[in-house]
C-alpha cells in the first residue's frame, strides 16, 4: 500500500472518531445532576474495561500492544483527563452550545500548533484563521451585544478554551509516539479514571446514577470516550493532521444541531455567525497548509 493511500486511510478513521464526538456535548448535558469528575471516572471505566477485555480475548499479543513508554502514557493519560475534566466542567458550568463550540477552538489550533511544532512557518493565511476563530469565540460569549459577560458563564467559558487548548497540543504533540500502538490508549483511559475517581472522592458528592444515566454513560465509554481515542490516537499519528484539523469542524456543526434538536440548547443567529467564522478560519488553515507543502 502507498504511502498516500496509507495517509488517506488513517485520515478517514480520525474522521469516524470527530463524528463520535459530535454526540458528546448532547451525552454530557444528559447526565443531568451527575457531578463532573463521577461522569468522567465512570465513562473512562468503562472504555478502560472494554479496552482490557479486548486485551484479553487477544491473549498475549492483545496484552503486548499495551505497553508503552512512560512519555507516551504521561502524555496521553494528563491530556486524556485535563481535556475532559475541563470539557465537562464547562458543561456544567456554561451555555452548552457556547461551551461547546468555544471548546471547538482546538481544530484551529491543531493547525497553527502543527506548523510551530513541526518546525514549519505558519502562514499568513493560518493566522488569519486563527484571528477568526478569537471573532468566533467572542461572539458567542458576548452573543455579539457588548463585551460585559455573564460572571456566572465565565469559569465555564476559560474552561471550555483550556480544554481546546490541551487537547489541540496533544494531538500535535501525539505524533511524536508514532511507534506506540493505538490499542494502548486503553492504559490511558484506566489512569484517566483512577484519577477522575481521586478528583471525584476529594471534591464531589457522590450521586447514584438513575436507569437512563447509566444508559447514557455507557454510550459514553463506548463511543465518544472509548473507541473514539482508539480512532483519533491512529489519525493523529498516520494521517493529514492539517487536513482532520479541518474536518474537525463537523463534529460542533453536528452537535450543536443536535443539541438544538434535543431541546437542551435555544437556536439563535449569532451561533450561526459564529460558525460560519469557524468554518471560514478552517479552511484558510488548511488551504495555507496545503500551499505550503
Amino acid at each position: 500500500m502507498s504511502d498516500a493511500i496509507s495517509q488517506r486511510r488513517a485520515t478517514l478513521v480520525g474522521l469516524v472518531a470527530i463524528l463520535l464526538w459530535a454526540s458528546l456535548a448532547l451525552l454530557t448535558t444528559a447526565t443531568g445532576d451527575l457531578p463532573p469528575f463521577q461522569v468522567l471516572a465512570i465513562g473512562f471505566g468503562i472504555a478502560a474495561a472494554l479496552g482490557l477485555l479486548r486485551a484479553g480475548v487477544r491473549g498475549r499479543a492483545g496484552w503486548g500492544e499495551l505497553r508503552q513508554p512512560l512519555p507516551a502514557f504521561a502524555l496521553s493519560t494528563l491530556a486524556l483527563f485535563g481535556y475532559h475534566a475541563l470539557y465537562f466542567i464547562a458543561l456544567k458550568r456554561a451555555p452548552a452550545v457556547e461551551a461547546n463550540l468555544l471548546n471547538y477552538l482546538w481544530p484551529l489550533l491543531i493547525v497553527v500548533f502543527a506548523g510551530i511544532f513541526g518546525g514549519v512557518s505558519v502562514r499568513p493565511g493560518q493566522w488569519l484563521g486563527t484571528g477568526l476563530g478569537l471573532v468566533a469565540a467572542i461572539l458567542l460569549v458576548t452573543r455579539g451585544r457588548s463585551f460585559q459577560v455573564e460572571p456566572s458563564h465565565v469559569p465555564g467559558y476559560l474552561a471550555a478554551l483550556g480544554a481546546a487548548l490541551i487537547w489541540s497540543m496533544y494531538s500535535v504533540l501525539n505524533r511524536r509516539h508514532a511507534d506506540v500502538p493505538s490499542a494502548a490508549i486503553t492504559v490511558a483511559c484506566a489512569g484517566v479514571a483512577v484519577l477522575g475517581a481521586i478528583a471525584h472522592l476529594l471534591g464531589e458528592d457522590t450521586v447514584t446514577p438513575t436507569a437512563s444515566q447509566w444508559t447514557v454513560l455507557v454510550l459514553m465509554g463506548i463511543g465518544p470516550v472509548g473507541a473514539a481515542f482508539w480512532l483519533w490516537d491512529h489519525g493523529t499519528k498516520r494521517g493529514d493532521i492539517a487536513l482532520l484539523g479541518s474536518l474537525s469542524y463537523l463534529a460542533p456543526l453536528l452537535s450543536t444541531l443536535l443539541l438544538v434538536a434535543s431541546g437542551r440548547a435555544q437556536a439563535h443567529l449569532i451561533q450561526g455567525v459564529a460558525i460560519v467564522l469557524l468554518l471560514a478560519g478552517a479552511w484558510l488553515s488548511v488551504r495555507a497548509s496545503r500551499t505550503q507543502r
